[in-house]
């Protein structure tokens, strides 16, 4: 019987944590250390990194020492130690072949890495801690086949990786990667990946660059570049020596048996198998030693040594039942059936062969899943391909458009300095538009308090000194106010309704109750807008002299305020005698003073026409029917905010 030779499915990979090189004077150095040391958070320190030099030498000492760290982390609330105690118990697991409680280490320390984050989202070390938690679930996920989760944790491992600068696992996450690709047989992005790790970990002189050696040398193995690899092969071997990494090398002699079945040269191939064995179950890695039973038992039955094959085919089968690795189990369950049947054994033969076609339907059951991820797999190299053609396209076109850029950089070097000539002049002429408007603006006050000194003298001689303290009390609120506002260039509507209600009643108290007033404001007028001061003022001046006054009874003056098509709406109107009327009693001093506002009012809307470069205009009707007179005077001003 010819040789069935069984490349594994799985391959070398990376625990994220360093790899440890065996330096027994390390761990005796730590052991040291924690005599004494006195602070329990030092202590669980302490506890984790003698669990993780352990993780490659012994497990279930990893396990002793991660189970105190955890115990001590949990009396003392230290959520970082119980964090990393639950990857080195992960990590041992992995070890063991016991994926499902890896898992559940995992999932608890991401939790709370997850929590303490939230507390301190810049912590380096903590994103470390979650960082390894993502990477050693992409080892269980893909030792388990299920490489669609693998690869979602190994990305968001990396992003946290380079986010912090952690170069030497930025290494290792890209090593698993790409061989993630691998499984999917997208070879040249699984070079790229394993090229692009051991780049790093010959720069930082890593001691997990053998791995990444073993890996690059089984693609080549696959793709038939048998030489090749036997030459990475033989570098990686020196890696693992140098650092003495049994797991390394116990794949790595796995994969040199291959290489020798290729060669036809059984007794090499055995000869390695053996190490292998020898190897995992050393280190009490029940998987590789599936694999490593498997080859063997393979190799006997080329030698009809039924016998033989029978139990070590057995064992194998065992430890992949409880490592759970079913393509492991669906192999050996096919040679079991094998070997019972040449050793004429029906009953077994079928028996294995029925649990044979069950595991392959469990496992189709699979495809789908894995069939999906290596789609979306393929199509994100495709479409990182397209990039790099779209990039070395854009290149030449760089090139070309390189010296056509240059021939116009210094027509556009002019057109930018006109530009800016052009823009600076703008500038200066809307500073100078400003001055203008606030030197219109400052013009306003003494004509206002002219006005109301003039108002404070009449009412003295017409009322007597107790009234005139009374109308002093409200002149000087609305001049404290006025005060206040008039060297900026906005005020508040709410402040200016107020300003206007002082205003309003000491007219009337002048006048002796002669119109009654109302000051509206809706709801679409928001509370920061503002207008300019003093510039509604006038108009009510001019409502109450010229047209309240004359007229014969009493009469109504209304003012409101609106927002409409982004314009904010004011209206003063009255129901007085009217602009007609009024220009015919032409008052004197009242003229020049209406003439004087309305002028300066005109100049001002139209400066702010030229810094807002929105529309700002005055609009004054005489209200004439047979029922009611008066004026009604609208300002349209653009809509402002106060900062």
């Amino acid at each position: 019987m010819s040789l069935k030779l069984r490349i594994p499915t799985f391959i070398l990979i990376i625990l994220i944590g360093s790899i440890v090189n065996a330096q027994y004077v390390q761990i005796d150095s730590l052991k040291k250390v924690l005599t004494s040391v006195k602070s329990d958070t030092s202590k669980v320190n302490q506890y984790n990194k003698l669990a993780d030099l352990y993780k490659e030498i012994n497990p279930d000492s990893t396990l002793f020492y991660a189970q105190k760290a955890m115990v001590l982390s949990l009396k003392k609330g230290y959520t970082s130690g119980f964090a990393n105690s639950c990857i080195n118990k992960g990590n041992a697991s992995i070890i063991l072949g016991d994926y499902p409680t890896a898992l559940q280490y995992f999932n608890k320390a991401k939790s709370e890495f997850e929590k303490a984050l939230l507390q301190n989202s810049e912590d380096k070390k903590l994103k470390s801690g979650l960082a390894r938690t993502y990477a050693s679930s992409g080892v269980v996920y893909s030792e388990q086949n299920n490489y669609n989760l693998s690869l979602n944790n190994y990305e968001k491992a990396l992003k946290l990786y380079r986010e912090i600068n952690e170069f030497s696992s930025v290494s290792k996450t890209l090593n698993n990667i790409g061989i993630l690709y691998k499984s999917q047989q997208i070879y040249p992005k699984a070079l790229q990946f394993l090229k692009e790790a051991y780049k790093i970990q010959s720069d930082l002189k890593q001691e997990n660059a053998p791995i990444t050696l073993t890996n690059i040398g089984v693609i080549y193995f696959e793709t038939g570049h048998l030489q090749t690899a036997f030459n990475y092969y033989e570098k990686a071997k020196k890696g693992f020596l140098k650092y003495d990494n049994k797991r390394g090398l116990a794949l790595l002699n796995n994969y040199v048996g291959d290489y020798y079945i290729k060669q036809n040269n059984l007794i090499l191939a055995d000869t390695f198998y053996h190490k292998s064995l020898n190897l995992y179950e050393g280190i009490k890695n029940k998987f590789g030693a599936s694999l490593a039973l498997y080859n063997i038992g393979l190799l006997l039955q080329s030698q009809k040594k039924y016998r033989e094959a029978l139990s070590l085919a057995l064992r194998s089968l065992q430890y992949a039942e409880q490592t759970g690795a079913i393509e492991q189990a669906l192999n050996t369950q096919e040679l079991l059936s094998q070997l019972y049947e040449s050793l004429n054994d029906p009953r077994e033969a079928l028996a294995h062969y029925k649990n044979y076609m069950a595991v392959r339907d469990s496992i189709k059951n699979q495809e789908t899943t894995k069939k999906f991820a290596m789609a979306e797999m393929n199509y994100e190299f495709r479409k990182k391909e397209a990039l790099l053609l779209e990039k070395h396209k854009r290149q030449i076109q760089f090139v070309i458009f390189s010296i056509l850029g240059g021939l116009l950089l210094i027509v556009l070097a002019l057109v930018i300095y006109n530009r800016i000539q052009v823009k600076r002049q703008l500038t200066l002429k809307k500073e100078v538009a400003e001055y203008e408007h606030k030197a219109l603006h400052l013009q306003m006050n003494p004509h206002f308090v002219f006005n109301c000194l003039s108002s404070i003298s009449s009412f003295i001689v017409q009322n007597g000194t107790d009234s005139a303290l009374k109308y002093l009390s409200k002149f000087s609120k609305l001049m404290r106010l006025t005060l206040e506002y008039s060297k900026g260039s906005l005020i508040p509507i709410d402040k200016e309704i107020e300003s206007l209600q002082n205003y309003l009643e000491l007219e009337q108290l002048r006048f002796h109750d002669k119109f009654e007033f109302e000051i509206q404001s809706t709801e679409n007028v928001e509370f920061n807008m503002g207008l300019p001061p003093l510039l509604i003022q006038p108009f009510v001046e001019n409502a109450i002299l010229h047209g309240m006054v004359p007229k014969i009874g009493k009469g109504k003056i209304n003012v409101g305020f609106d927002v409409y098509n982004n314009q904010l709406i004011c209206t003063i109107t009255d129901d007085g005698i009217g602009l007609s009327e009024s220009k015919i009693l032409k008052e004197n001093s009242v003229t020049a003073h209406q003439s004087m506002a309305l002028e300066i009012t005109k100049k001002r809307l139209k400066i702010m026409e030229s810094i807002t470069s929105k529309s700002a205009k005055i609009e004054i009707i005489e209200l004439n029917s047979d029922q009611k007179t008066g004026t009604k005077v609208t300002l349209f001003l653009p809509v402002q905010y106060i900062s």
